[in-house]
C-alpha cells in the first residue's frame, strides 16, 4: 500500500466514524493513527526525533547554519 492509498483509507475510515459517532470522536480515532504511525516509524528509524527536534528549535539570529 502507497502513502496515498494509505491517506485515502484514512480519510475514508475518519468520515465513517464521525458519521458513525461524532466529531470528537473522529478526531481522537485520528490522533490515535497519527501516533501509531509516528511510533511505527520511530521503531522502523525513519523517524529522526533530534533532526526533528531542531527543526522545531526556535532560530537564534545570531547563530548562522
Amino acid at each position: 500500500m502507497n502513502p496515498n492509498q494509505y491517506a485515502g483509507l484514512l480519510g475514508f475510515a475518519f468520515v465513517a466514524v464521525w458519521a458513525g459517532a461524532s466529531l470528537g470522536t473522529a478526531l481522537l480515532c485520528l490522533i490515535g493513527a497519527g501516533l501509531g504511525a509516528g511510533v511505527s516509524a520511530y521503531r522502523r528509524g525513519e523517524l529522526d526525533l533530534v533532526e526533528l527536534q531542531d527543526r522545531l528549535a526556535p532560530r537564534d539570529p545570531r547563530r548562522r547554519r
